[in-house]
């Protein structure tokens, strides 16, 4: 694959094009500094202004979120797995019915396989914007996003209203739901009542990852983050590793399926039969399958990615009530 070929599959940092209005909470106060991206995959956006950079399936998707101090994401739910690692300020996570049923602060690296099937959101409490990236499991990511029913109420209160059909209409653009087109149904109670409200402790210690524990561990070979031999162990369908440069292999190798590249800090060479690029952290590379390659550090200092590949399981239920 020549360089010209690669570089359409390589998302820089610094020109990640932002969607302000990809969900319903994308005019109530509080989360209307939102910035959200997606990377690869279609994602799950509910707005038709969503650029989409890569679009090529990889049995996941690769986006992220961007806000100021004090934005948060309002609490929703997702039928797959959702990965999120801290690119870079500092967030509160935070979970259940009301955002009450626990909470859990990170920084920048750190690592959080979000229970699937729970009301989960989260805000910057740093000083400055700060931006998330987000695997979300399969090539559909689940057919959507699940809001809970204060979020819908609230968004039709600023003008939007999320239809059946998964799309968004603003009434302050002169919208309104299509002939034939219902609202989006809000949950029930009974149905409300099939979302767990883990606790944090048990959630924090089976799907969070600390990045400096992740960075030992991964001193002589790859740390395995999440997969079924992983620190967190699940089968989303993907895994994550993370690689440093003592872990850092000269030998190049291939898989079956895209992999992805993301840079947490430092800078990377990556090689490739046919040429090589350099990635600096915030940047993403899907790396074709059966193309034979390897990621080295190509600068001193600290070094560290995230490496992710599909594993061909179905992107499934990671959290199950006890």
């Amino acid at each position: 694959m020549t360089p010209q070929e690669m570089d359409k599959r390589i998302v820089r940092y610094g020109e990640l094009k932002p969607c302000k209005t990809a969900f319903i909470d994308a005019h109530t106060p509080g989360s209307d500094q939102k910035e959200n991206f997606t990377i690869i995959g279609g994602g799950v956006s509910e707005s038709p202004d969503q650029h989409v950079h890569i679009g090529i399936p990889h049995g996941f998707n690769i986006g992220a979120a961007g806000q100021p101090p004090k934005c948060r994401n309002s609490l929703h739910s997702h039928r797959t797995a959702e990965v999120f690692f801290v690119f870079s300020g500092r967030w509160r996570f935070f979970w259940g019915r009301w955002g009450t049923a626990g909470e859990v602060v990170l920084e920048e690296g750190d690592i959080f396989n979000i229970p699937t099937g729970i009301f989960r959101g989260f805000e910057n409490i740093g000083t400055d914007y700060g931006m998330i990236m987000a695997i979300l499991g399969g090539d559909d990511a689940g057919g959507g996003v699940i809001w809970a029913p204060q979020v819908i109420e609230d968004a039709k209160d600023h003008g939007l209203v999320l239809g059946a059909n998964g799309k968004l209409y603003d009434s302050k653009k002169g919208q309104a739901l299509p002939d034939g087109i219902d609202p989006m149904p809000i949950l029930s109670e009974d149905e409300l009542k099939q979302f767990p409200e883990p606790a944090t402790a048990d959630v924090v210690p089976n799907f969070v990852a600390r990045y400096w524990d992740l960075v030992a561990l991964a001193d002589r070979e790859p740390a395995k983050v999440i997969g079924e031999t992983g620190k967190l162990r699940d089968k989303p369908g993907f895994e994550v590793d993370l690689i440093t440069r003592g872990s850092a292999s000269e030998t190049m190798h291939s898989h079956d399926r895209p992999s992805v590249l993301m840079p947490v800090k430092g800078h990377w060479r990556v090689d490739w039969e046919g040429g090589s690029a350099v990635l600096a952290p915030g940047d993403t590379m899907s790396v074709p399958e059966t193309i034979a390659h390897r990621a080295l550090p190509s600068m001193t200092g600290e070094a560290a990615l995230y490496h992710v590949v599909s594993t061909g399981d179905p992107a499934g239920l990671t959290w199950v009530p006890k």
